[in-house]
């Protein structure tokens, strides 16, 4: 199962556009939250395909009505997906994690930071930040997305790539 994950678009569809081109097709989209705008308008963009779309609640998403995280379960992975600004993640992730294996989760994938991550450091759980596809802050600054493949009872693959 192919998914591709973003965060932090603040309403910059052309940079998801120019990601879906690149990965399509997928089998579900993940959005870790400040979209700035509402599901069926985030939808347009995959053109009407039939690809699931699961989003969260950012800080900047206001009018809005996602759940602030939510817990997927796809090809065989539990998934806490949230946008992080609730679990404090510009001063780490202890919080999401502990939130992750209090709820079976395998993976927990969150935004807000801007700042892409893949940390594999926990055995029981994988820890994964996009970054933002519209306002970059790592080093170079270079919009990015994430791709996970996904496969019932293997190791997630994950590659971090950018526009």
């Amino acid at each position: 199962m192919k998914v591709l994950v973003v965060s932090d678009t603040h309403g910059v569809d052309v940079n998801v556009a120019v990601a879906l081109d690149r990965e399509w097709p997928v089998d579900a989209i993940l959005h870790l939250g400040d979209s700035q705008e509402d599901e069926e308008e985030f939808a347009e963009i995959v053109a009407g395909e039939d690809v699931p779309i699961y989003m969260v609640k950012g800080n900047c998403d206001y009018f809005v009505d996602y759940p602030p995280s939510r817990i997927i379960t796809l090809a065989g992975h539990r998934i806490l997906m949230a946008h992080g600004h609730g679990y404090y993640v510009n001063f780490g992730t202890k919080d999401l994690e502990a939130d992750a294996l209090a709820n079976d989760c395998d993976i927990t994938i969150y935004g807000h930071t801007h700042r892409p991550q893949i940390d594999e450091s926990n055995p029981e759980l994988l820890i994964l930040n996009p970054g933002s596809l519209s306002y970059p802050r790592q080093e170079g600054r270079r919009k990015s997305y994430m791709v996970m493949e996904l496969a019932e009872g293997e190791k997630p693959e994950v590659e971090l790539k950018f526009i």
